[in-house]
C-alpha cells in the first residue's frame, strides 16, 4: 500500500516477540506509507536489542505514547494486554492497530471502540489476511457470479495444542484457546466472504485440562502444565445473508493446520486455502450436470498483491484509509463482530441451544487488483 508520494505515518510498535519480525520487516522495507520511529517491548533490553536489529529506537511504551511525531501504534502482545495498551494508546491520541482478537471480550471491546469514536481515531485489528490475494480472489469469484448462488460453505481446520503450548506460553494464557487464538482466521475470512452473522449453535470443550510439555529442548520438557482453555469447537454459522456453514477447529490433532474451507454453489465449488495465510491456489471446479463428464479443477488468478506474507498490511491499509478519510478494511467493529460471534459460540456450548449474535459489521469492501 502506499507510493513514494504518500506522507509516511509513523509508528510505534509495542511488542518485541516472535511475530514481531515480520511486521517490523514489512513495514519498514514494503509499505511505503509506514515509518517505524521505536518499539518497545515489557524489557527495555529486549526493545533496544530488536531496535539495534531494525535500525529503529528502542524505548519505553512511555516515550512512545508521549512523543508527538507518532501517529499509530501497533500492539503485538498477548491477548490479555491489549484492553489496556490500547486505551492508553487512544488516551494519548493515538490510532491504534493491534494483533487479535482485539480484547478478550466484546464488552471491553465495545468501549475501546466508543472511545476511539469520541476521540476520532482509527482502531484496526488483525488478522488482515482476507486482505491477501487468496481471500480476495475467492471474493472476486462469489461476487462475479462464478459459482452462482452460494449454498452452504464448510471451514475446518486442526493444531496440535500439545506442541503449540508447549513452546507458546501465551496460549495458556485467557484468549489462546483454539478458537479465539486460531479460529479467528476463519471466522474473519467468512466474514469478509459473506457478511456478518446472525446466530450459531456449537459444541465447546476441552480434551486435556492438563498437557505435558513435548519440546525435548524446553526447560519444562516432560513436566504438566495446565491448559484451561478451548482446544476443540464444532459450530453451524447462520449468516444474515441467508447462507449457513460450518466452522470446526480441533486443538488436539497430531498435525497442524491442514485446512479444508470449501464454498458450494449452484454452479461450482471453491476450494480455498488457510486464511491464516496471505496467498495459496483457489481452485475452481465447475458444475456438471451430465454425471459422465469429468469436472476439471482450474486454479483462479485475478492478478490480487500479497500472496507473500504480508503482516503489516492492515496498518498500512489503515494509514490510507486515514489519509483518504475512509473506513479501513481491518476496521474495530469487524473485528468486535467476530469477538461477539467467538463469545456467542462459548455461551451457545454452555445453552445447548442457537444464540444470537447481537453485533452486525459491514462486509470490508474488497481490495483493488490493479
Amino acid at each position: 500500500m502506499g507510493t513514494t508520494e504518500t506522507k509516511k505515518m509513523r509508528v510505534g510498535v509495542v511488542g518485541c516477540g516472535a511475530i514481531s519480525d515480520i511486521y517490523l520487516t514489512n513495514m519498514i522495507h514494503n509499505f511505503e506509507n509506514l515509518e517505524v520511529a521505536a518499539c518497545c517491548a515489557g524489557h527495555l533490553e529486549h526493545a533496544k536489542k530488536k531496535a539495534e536489529q531494525y535500525g529503529i529506537k528502542g524505548c519505553t511504551y512511555e516515550e512512545i505514547l508521549a512523543d508527538p511525531s507518532i501517529e499509530m501504534v501497533v500492539i503485538l502482545t498477548p491477548a490479555p494486554t491489549h484492553e489496556g495498551l490500547i486505551r492508553q494508546a487512544l488516551e494519548a491520541g493515538k490510532h491504534v492497530y493491534t494483533e487479535k482478537t482485539m480484547t478478550l471480550a466484546p464488552e471491553t471491546a465495545a468501549k475501546l471502540i466508543e472511545l476511539a469514536e469520541e476521540k476520532h481515531l482509527y482502531l484496526g485489528s488483525a488478522p488482515d489476511t482476507f486482505l491477501g490475494s487468496a481471500l480476495q480472489t475467492a471474493r472476486k469469484a462469489i461476487d462475479d457470479g462464478l459459482i452462482g448462488e452460494v449454498t452452504s460453505f464448510e471451514a475446518c481446520a486442526n493444531r496440535d495444542l500439545d506442541l503449540l503450548a508447549s513452546i507458546f506460553r501465551f496460549l495458556r494464557m485467557p484468549g489462546g484457546g483454539i478458537c479465539y487464538d486460531f479460529g479467528v482466521y476463519y471466522l474473519t475470512a467468512i466474514v469478509s466472504l459473506f457478511g456478518p452473522v446472525d446466530r450459531v449453535v456449537s459444541s465447546v470443550r476441552n480434551l486435556a485440562p492438563k498437557r505435558v510439555n513435548v519440546v525435548p529442548d524446553s526447560p519444562e520438557y516432560g513436566q504438566e502444565f495446565d491448559y484451561s482453555n478451548e482446544s476443540q469447537a464444532f459450530t453451524i454459522l447462520e449468516m444474515k445473508n441467508g447462507v449457513t456453514g460450518t466452522f470446526c477447529v480441533n486443538g488436539d490433532s497430531t498435525i497442524n493446520d491442514q485446512a479444508v474451507f470449501t464454498i458450494y454453489g449452484k454452479k461450482g465449488i471453491l476450494k480455498l486455502v488457510d486464511p491464516n495465510n496471505f496467498g495459496g491456489d483457489i481452485v475452481y471446479i465447475p458444475g456438471v450436470k451430465d454425471w459422465t463428464q469429468q469436472a476439471v479443477p482450474e486454479v483462479l488468478d485475478y492478478g490480487f498483491a500479497y500472496s507473500e506474507n504480508s503482516r503489516g498490511l492492515g496498518p498500512s491499509e489503515m494509514a490510507e484509509a486515514i489519509a483518504e478519510g475512509r473506513l479501513n478494511r481491518a476496521n474495530a467493529k469487524m473485528a468486535y463482530h467476530v469477538l461477539d460471534v467467538i463469545d456467542q459460540i462459548m455461551k451457545s456450548a454452555k445453552s445447548g441451544a442457537f444464540e444470537k449474535v447481537p453485533s452486525t459489521c459491514e462486509r470490508p469492501e474488497a481490495m483493488p487488483n490493479s
